[in-house]
């Protein structure tokens, strides 16, 4: 939809422009500090608000301690493989990895890229460096293997349909624990003081983050645990990284702010009457609850279906533009790139803000969700009216304020013979259905009619932690933030577009988005 020559010329010049210039970028913001580009010397602190090109235009990350140091903890190695936290949490990728940069790591290295390791970085932990096809998953969807053991208490057992790679249910032998193989994406390590819950499952939440009065002490404790994790897990590390190392790390990442900076066609998104990019981000208000669906907002305010605002200045009639100011152009010595002309960038601007009332205003037909169709505080609707916000309700951020993990039925199949339900199946149809393993999950009744069923999945999700039949396959939805420089999407990367994305909720929730629709949405979701 974007005029590819447009968004490479505006995005070097970006790019060139942000790595040449002492400026402040925001009234009231820091000065901002010229330093060498990252590419130059991977040591070499990182400019504030630097902004990195992607599809679309240019993501950016605020950091609240200044110019990023890449010589701190989170970018050294702590374990025996080689990996740091910036392995799968690259700066330059809205902070986790994408497939085009993840290929080329493996073309430049031959596979032997500390993000390759056999551990996870593989389909199965007995493939070869240097196989491509081995490294499918990681190379063409942005999926890291996730080896959990069956919970002792289960109430349902689990086999395998469908296992490709043959490792897909493994029994450990120094253990006696049967594992289970899942392959998710690696949640952005930024905007992490909006979470409600630590990884797509939860499993790192170990203090909850439901209440004000301790969310930022919880907090701390839940990303201190989940790190020393990574450190032994994903870096296989013979000992734990000291105290110090870690509360760095933790630190390191509460400080980050990332969003989209730059829009090809419609310029600066925080400027103009729009309130987009980083540094509005990260002063964005939150308290666990805020605008909660089921009514949880401790400060009694009911929910708003409207919680993105961040364009509003721009709908129709209302974007400003008088042709001058560097949010429509970036000028470098013997160079200026601009975002398109005036018509263009009115016009993109108008398309995004037509995509945010949609967010907030389209309604969906909400059948069949574990989370929300079977939930007791919900009277267990069979079906109800709802927008994009009834799920992403955390004002300017996307994320939900509390836990409410759900299954929207992405670990679903699109094969008939794993999917039963036709609208589900056709949703799944809309997307770049990664080869994953399908497991059959029984001795669970069907949450929706109480009988008997088997159930298919390629992800269990929450249930993998708790064995509990109410948490099969429900994951939480991430923070939607920076969402244009970090595709794949969903938690199984198989969305390959934010088109993709659209389309699926579409059949998935029977929007009845026309055409002009679907693209207006698409742009609002690329400027986040």
């Amino acid at each position: 939809m974007k005029n590819q020559q447009a968004v490479a010329r505006a995005v070097a010049s970006l790019v060139a422009w942000a790595s040449t210039t002492a400026v402040a970028v925001f009234v009231a913001a820091p000065t901002v500090v010229a330093a060498p580009p990252p590419a130059a010397d991977p040591s070499a602190p990182v400019r504030n608000l630097q902004p990195y090109p992607d599809p679309t235009g240019a993501a950016s990350t605020y950091s609240s301690g200044g110019r990023i140091d890449t010589t701190g903890p989170f970018f050294q190695s702590l374990g025996s493989n080689g990996r740091n936290c910036a392995s799968c949490h690259a700066i330059d990728e809205a902070m986790s990895i994408s497939p085009p940069q993840i290929k080329e790591r493996f073309r430049r290295t031959g596979g032997q890229d500390p993000l390759f390791a056999p551990v996870d970085g593989a389909n199965c932990p007995d493939v070869p460096r240097a196989d491509p096809e081995g490294h499918s998953l990681l190379l063409r969807h942005g999926l890291i293997r996730i080896a959990l053991g069956m919970p002792a208490n289960a109430q349902f057992t689990i086999s395998v349909v469908h296992d490709p790679y043959g490792c897909a249910l493994v029994l450990d032998p120094q253990h006696n624990v049967l594992t289970v193989s899942v392959y998710r994406r690696p949640l952005p390590a930024t905007n992490l003081s909006f979470l409600s819950a630590v990884m797509f499952d939860g499993r790192e939440t170990v203090a909850p983050l439901t209440s004000g009065a301790d969310f930022l002490t919880n907090l701390n404790t839940d990303l201190t645990h989940q790190a020393n994790d990574a450190i032994s897990a994903h870096f296989q590390a013979a000992k734990p990284a000291s105290a110090a190392q870690v509360a760095a790390i933790v630190e390191f990442e509460l400080g980050l702010s990332t969003a989209q900076i730059w829009d090809a066609n419609a310029g600066r998104l925080d400027r103009r009457g729009a309130s987009g990019g980083p540094f509005v981000l990260a002063s964005q208000e939150y308290y666990p609850g805020i605008n909660d669906v089921l009514g949880g907002d401790p400060t009694g305010l009911a929910f708003s279906s409207t919680s993105m605002t961040l364009f509003t200045g721009w709908m129709a009639g209302h974007a400003r533009d008088d042709d001058s100011g560097s949010d429509m152009e970036m000028e470098i010595p013997g160079t200026r790139a601009r975002a398109g002309s005036e018509a263009e960038r009115l016009a993109a601007r108008e398309a995004i803000a037509a995509g945010e009332k949609l967010f907030n205003s389209a309604p969906l037909t909400i059948a069949n969700v574990r989370g929300l169709n079977d939930n007791s505080a919900l009277h267990l609707p069979n079906g109800f009216r709802g927008t994009c916000t009834t799920c992403h309700d955390a004002p300017n951020v996307g994320g939900h304020s509390l836990p409410l993990p759900l299954d929207i039925g992405v670990a679903h199949s699109s094969k008939p013979e794993f999917e039963p339900n036709s609208t589900i199946a056709n949703a799944v149809a809309q997307l770049d259905e990664p080869n994953l393993p399908i497991f059959v999950i029984a001795g669970c009744p069907d949450p929706f009619s109480g009988q008997p069923a088997a159930f298919y999945t390629s992800d269990p999700g929450k249930a993998l932690i708790t064995g509990q039949c109410g948490d099969l396959n429900r994951l939480k939805g991430p923070i939607l933030r920076g969402l244009a420089a970090r595709a794949p999407y969903f938690h199984n990367g198989a969305a390959a577009s934010l088109t993709e994305v659209v389309s699926f909720y579409n059949e998935r929730f029977q929007m009845q988005l026309t055409a002009l629709q679907k693209q207006e949405l698409v742009a609002f979701l690329n400027s986040l």
